[in-house]
């Protein structure tokens, strides 16, 4: 780890799992870093995630690897079932072979743990600084320095600014002022204990069982001590992106004609939460003088590839990459690390939106849908999953 002279750290906006990746990316190319978090304390709400072997790279890659794989659920498979008929859609294994051809593993993990796993990182530098209740209003710079303006009056300088504070970005606000895209479905979430999720779904897999304007996901979560189970509907209402309580007469009242044993999983839950999801128009420019944007704030995307935590811990690896190779000159790491993001994350943006298309395909679609994948070799999907789960920090800047 390199060591650094300028006694400004580098700001970071946000402490999730993007701005937390983003501190040990530059805490590993010797900056100091100030985290600046809105919240009263650092946490993550949500339950579990999905990580594809690009995450468990980016883990690797910030130093966190033994920690984040300490915590993940290996699954055995992907499986899509059709909701109406129980039909098998698809099923790709994930053991040996699929490690074998992209280096890692698929698992699922609780996103507190990924959160903490990247946490205990940060705290165990001893370089990075947690200012909580910090909630960013405005942004001013100079030629050397950044100074960001909080909710309570306090002025904080550094460096250079990451805006890693999600999809109502502050600081996407000041420099981009475009609009979150409210997609009107809504994701309902929630975590059961092992004892009461039915034997019949017990699956050490990633399953999502897909319906006409709906479908629903379930795997295992802390060792199969819980099942995260989560529900999606096209809203009758017109939504703006927001989290709160769900109500359990709502989420019942979107299922009809889905098979009785996907939906008994509605019925499990005591509480939900409620997610009405939204996400951005790709932009071709993050970068503003010191400031760059970074995970969500820079690509919010729909949860249909399973791929928002990924991405945003991508972006922090390649941000750091792009510091090592340009002797950690700011402005060419930031060019360089635009460069090598842009395109990528918006190919999961609109890849996210069509997926959620071919998810809730009903009438001739559906058929077209289940007809797709029928009697595919476990290699093809592979091979269709190349561009996705390939990355890894050897191949993650624009000009290798």
């Amino acid at each position: 780890m390199q060591q650094r002279s300028e006694s400004l750290p580098v700001l970071v906006a946000g402490g999730g799992i993007g701005g937390l990746a983003a501190a040990l990316a530059l805490v590993r190319q010797g900056f100091a870093v100030k985290v600046l978090e809105q919240a009263a304390q650092l946490g993550e709400i949500g339950a579990g995630i999905q990580l594809g072997p690009n995450a468990f790279s980016a883990f690797d890659a910030l130093g966190i690897g033994e920690k984040a794989r300490s915590r993940a659920v290996y699954t055995d498979e992907m499986v899509m079932h059709d909701a109406l008929d129980e039909t098998l859609v698809g099923r790709i294994p994930t053991g040996e072979a699929f490690r074998q051809r992209f280096g890692n593993p698929y698992a699922v993990i609780h996103r507190a743990d990924v959160h903490k796993s990247l946490l205990e990182g940060a705290l165990e530098s001893g370089l990075v600084e947690l200012a909580t209740s910090s909630a960013v209003q405005r942004v001013e710079q100079d030629d050397a320095s950044v100074t960001v303006f909080d909710g309570a009056g306090k002025q904080h300088r550094g460096l250079a600014l990451i805006g890693a504070d999600g999809v109502k970005s502050a600081v996407r606000r000041q420099y981009v002022g475009d609009e979150a895209r409210v997609s009107g479905h809504v994701v309902y979430r929630a975590v059961v204990d092992r004892e009461d999720f039915p034997a019949d779904l017990r699956w050490n897999a990633a399953s999502i069982w897909v319906g006409p304007n709906c479908h629903l996901v379930h795997y295992p979560l802390r060792g199969g001590e819980q099942y995260n189970v989560v529900v999606t509907f096209h809203s009758r209402e017109k939504e703006e992106w927001s989290v709160r309580e769900g109500s359990r007469e709502e989420v019942q009242g979107y299922f009809e004609g889905i098979c009785p044993r996907a939906r008994q999983l509605i019925d499990l839950p005591k509480d939900w939460k409620r997610w009405a999801t939204a996400d951005r128009e790709p932009i071709a420019q993050w970068n503003f003088g010191r400031v760059t944007l970074l995970g969500d704030a820079a690509h919010a995307t729909l949860q249909y590839l399973a791929q928002g935590a990924c991405m945003a811990m991508e972006d922090a690896v390649t941000l750091g990459e792009a510091l090592r190779v340009n002797g950690n000159d700011i402005g060419q790491a930031f060019d360089l690390y635009q460069r090598s993001r842009v395109a990528r994350t918006a190919r999961v943006v609109l890849s996210a939106r069509e997926m959620g298309r071919i998810f809730h395909a009903r009438g001739v679609e559906r058929l077209v849908r289940n007809d797709l994948w029928k009697g595919r070799t476990p290699e093809r999907f592979y091979d269709a999953m190349e561009w996705l789960y390939g990355w890894n920090v050897g191949n993650c800047l624009a000009d290798r």
